[in-house]
Order: structure tokens, then C-alpha cells, then sequence
């Protein structure tokens, strides 16, 4: 049986498709595996040995879809489910299973705030999307397979790195999603380790940011005793578009812990069982998105009625105060 599955993007959704993959492949007899998905993301895939042939969209559906026909698929799994991936089916013309977005009740919980989303992760609802084939969920989690190739070594990272490392990913794709940089500040202090900042090249800038307030007052310190007296151990690593994804993804795999944003580098210490540290800003868990059969904590200020604002994010808070990361409490302990 020859099996497309697809999932155009993102990070995060394309690494919470993977248990799908695996329990296709281990639960199905003769089975070979296809994914589709953009250019850009071919990396999170490519490397996965569930996956016999990965095909990327890059100038046009169209061109994609006669390299897809050419297959001869016996079945399609959509995990997308959106215009693009309609033509797709329409054109293959075979058997095929969609996933159900619920956007319908995602509308109602941001527009009316009425809640009737169901109490099951994104994962679930995935399996439950080719269940007609015959599978059923494993005991297992998330999947992320690094290549040899970007694999960070030792000394790859400065020495006060190397071990006992906490990362923080302060990316996100929405700047509702990410928190002020005073607010990273203030976290990096309480968790009194090396800290390794991962993001993109788009997060170099608050990257440095953070880093230098801590390197001045790691500078200042001897003349300071009250930092000393308070045994403050916070140091700082700037890997914001130092790494690409999956060596940011080795970095994590190091690491004994992990603050994240709603991204993909979540999803991505959720497959490392990590224990994540996930902080929420206009979106919220209960749209199923929380890191998946792993230890974490969650950082949201519950208490606000404009939460959630939107089931993706704004570049700026719609009402202008951005209490859902300005007044989010912070209260954590990392032995």
C-alpha cells in the first residue's frame, strides 16, 4: 500500500504529525510512505526513516501535483486540509481521510469566548484522522530525528555551556506570542543557569539584548554585593540565527529544560521529553496545542476576558495593554 500523507506547514504541526507516520509504518503491513510538504520545512521530514520519499511544494501546486500523480497512490492522508490540499485529492482521485480543523468551534472561543472545543490534543485528533485504516495510537510521543551532519558538538557551544543547560526559546511567529524582553530578563534571572537563547536570525536583535544585560552585570558583579551574596549563576548565550533547526533542535536535546513560547521549538522539546516550561500569550492550550506526553508547566494569565484574541496571533495586541504577557505571573524552580 502506497500512502500520501501531507502537511504543508508549519514547525510545530508538521512535528506533531510525526506519531501519525510512525504508527502508519509500524501498524501496516507492505506499507511505503510519502510526505508532502513546502520547501521550507523539508528538513523536519527528510530525515525521518518512516518517510520512503518526501515531495515539496516550491513554485506551484500544479507542478507538485503531476509530480504526485506520477506515484499512483493508493490513499491520501490529509493532515492540512485546505484548498490546496482539496485540488490535490480532487485531482489524484483516490481514497483519502481529512483531519477535522474545527474551526468552526476555534471561531467561537476567540469571537464569543464560549469554549466547545473538545478536551484532546491535536495529536489525538491526527490519529483519529486514519484510524479507518486499521491503527490506533501507540505509548509513544513525538518524533524528531537529527541528521549526523548538524549534530552540535561540545565545542560547538563556550565551556559555560556544556553542561546543565537550560534553553530558552524566544522565538514565535506572531509578536503576540512572544513575551517583552524585559519579561525574558526577568525569567532568565530566576533560572539561574546557562542559558542558551535559540531563535531565528529575526531574533538576533532580542537575543543581544538579553545577553548584554547579562554580561554588564557579570561585569559589575565584583562591585556588587548583593548580586554576590544572592548567588546569581545566570549566563547568558546568544544562538539566536546561530543554528538552523535541526542543530537548535541537537541544542535541545542537551539541555534539562526548556522556556518556550507557543512555537515549533516547543513541539520540538515535547519530542526530546523535555520538561517545558510553555508560555501562553493570546493563545491558549485548550486549543490542543500543549506540549505532547511530557513533563510542563504552563505560564497564562487566566484572569483576562480578551483571551484568547485569535487561534493564530497579531503582530500587536488588538487592545494595546498586552496584559496576557505583561501580567503573567512567573513562579518556577529548576533543581
Amino acid at each position: 500500500m502506497k500512502i500520501l500523507i501531507i502537511r504543508f506547514s508549519s514547525i510545530g504541526d508538521i512535528v506533531l504529525t510525526t506519531p501519525v507516520v510512525r504508527i502508519l509504518k509500524n501498524q501496516l503491513k507492505d506499507v511505503e510512505l510519502h510526505y508532502a510538504t513546502k520547501m521550507e520545512y523539508r528538513e523536519l521530514v527528510e530525515s525521518n526513516p518512516y518517510i520512503s520519499k518526501v515531495h515539496l511544494l516550491e513554485n506551484s501546486i500544479s507542478d507538485l501535483t503531476q509530480q504526485l500523480k506520477n506515484e499512483k497512490f493508493d490513499y491520501i492522508v490529509d493532515l492540512h486540509n485546505n484548498f490546496k490540499t482539496m485540488l490535490i485529492k480532487n485531482s489524484l482521485s483516490v481514497k483519502s481521510s481529512s483531519f477535522e480543523k474545527l474551526n468552526v468551534q476555534k471561531w467561537l472561543a476567540v469571537n464569543l469566548k464560549f469554549n466547545v472545543l473538545p478536551n484532546s490534543h491535536v495529536v489525538d485528533r491526527y490519529v483519529e484522522t486514519v484510524k479507518s485504516l486499521g491503527v490506533q495510537m501507540d505509548q509513544q510521543g513525538l518524533d524528531y530525528f537529527i541528521p549526523h551532519k548538524d549534530v552540535v558538538e561540545d565545542d560547538w557551544l563556550p565551556e559555560t555551556h556544556r553542561e546543565n543547560l537550560v534553553v530558552f526559546a524566544v522565538g514565535a511567529k506572531f509578536g503576540t506570542k512572544r513575551l517583552p524582553k524585559e519579561r525574558i530578563i526577568e525569567i532568565c534571572d530566576k533560572i539561574n543557569k546557562p542559558v542558551i537563547l535559540l531563535g531565528s536570525k529575526g531574533d538576533q536583535e532580542v537575543g543581544q539584548y538579553v545577553t548584554d544585560f547579562f554580561e554588564k552585570r557579570n561585569k559589575n558583579a565584583p562591585y556588587e554585593k548583593g548580586l554576590l551574596e544572592l548567588n546569581k549563576k545566570t549566563v547568558l548565550f546568544n544562538g539566536c540565527g546561530k543554528f538552523n533547526l535541526n542543530q537548535s533542535a541537537s541544542i535541545i536535546k542537551k539541555s534539562i529544560a526548556v522556556f518556550t513560547h507557543d512555537s515549533g521549538l516547543m513541539h520540538i522539546a515535547a519530542a526530546f521529553e523535555k520538561h517545558v516550561y510553555s508560555i501562553w500569550g493570546n493563545t491558549v492550550p485548550e486549543f490542543g496545542m500543549y506540549p505532547y506526553r511530557t513533563k510542563f508547566t504552563v505560564f497564562e494569565n487566566n484572569s483576562l476576558t480578551c483571551r484568547p484574541c485569535s487561534k493564530i496571533g497579531h503582530d500587536k495586541c488588538p487592545i494595546g495593554h498586552f496584559n496576557c504577557m505583561n501580567k503573567v505571573n512567573f513562579d518556577f524552580y529548576i533543581p
